[in-house]
């Protein structure tokens, strides 16, 4: 099989594209940016889990999220449990995120569980848009039935 060089040229160069970009990158933590998560979550007997806490951002130029994920036992696997969009004015603001896991919706149940919620922007680096992290909390919580 013959390989067309216009083909490999552009395959060459996405792939230096690719490792010429930045990696996801951290915003500087100056203590001014801050996400929480509450001690409690819920479980709905439908498997909704529902999430909690509150953010702070001082700008975002670019989309601003708060996402969540939940793990429990051995902490293998996460879900990813909805997401927020975020408001940066410097303001104290609360997030709440929805969600169900559908792959295996007998996974998740009431009782101990870890959250990791992020405060993210979305950047433009050249096509591709990359995370920057603003903040990040992970906390042990109890997930309680609905």
């Amino acid at each position: 099989m013959r390989v067309r060089p216009a083909a490999c040229a552009a395959a060459a160069g996405a792939a230096l594209f690719l490792l010429a970009a930045p990696a996801a990158t951290a915003a500087p933590d100056d203590g001014t940016e801050t996400v929480t998560v509450d001690r409690t979550g819920s479980i709905a007997t439908d498997g909704t889990i529902t999430l909690s806490g509150t953010y702070r951002c001082l700008s975002g130029t670019n989309p601003v999220f708060v996402s969540s994920s939940l793990s429990q036992g051995s902490g293998l696997t996460s879900y990813g449990i909805g997401g927020t969009r975020a408001v940066c004015d410097g303001q104290e603001h609360r997030w709440v995120n929805t969600g169900r896991v559908l792959s295996s919706p007998a996974a998740l149940k009431a009782g101990p569980a870890h959250v990791e919620a992020t405060l993210m922007e979305l950047r433009q680096v050249g096509l591709m848009q990359l995370p920057a992290f603003h903040a990040i909390q992970r906390q042990d919580i109890t997930l309680v039935e609905a």
